[in-house]
């Protein structure tokens, strides 16, 4: 069985691209791109500080730019994540 899995995070699935993730199902509505602006060194480890968060709708039809439907920033990829978490389970329900 050959199956496309991907990583997840409460159950949506997480996507990066360079120092871009996608984060929920590109058959939902919206999904979010965070956009990471800066990083620091942990040890020997780069990690996410600064993020910038994009919900955006998955409808190919509208220009990107109209897609935006809300904007964050925040420090760190956990707090990130736990805010596009709760855009998708909203834009969801």
């Amino acid at each position: 069985m050959s199956e496309n899995k991907f990583f997840s995070y409460k159950g949506f699935p997480l996507v990066r691209k360079g120092n871009e993730i996608y984060y929920g199902n590109m058959g939902d509505n919206e999904v979010v791109m965070l956009q990471i602006i800066t990083k620091k060194k942990v040890g020997d480890i780069e990690v996410a500080e600064k993020i910038k968060l994009y919900r955006m709708l998955t409808d190919e039809s509208i220009p990107v730019m109209e897609r935006i439907t809300k904007t964050a920033e925040k420090t760190g990829l956990y707090q990130a994540l736990d805010i596009a978490n709760a855009w998708l389970k909203r834009s969801a329900g």
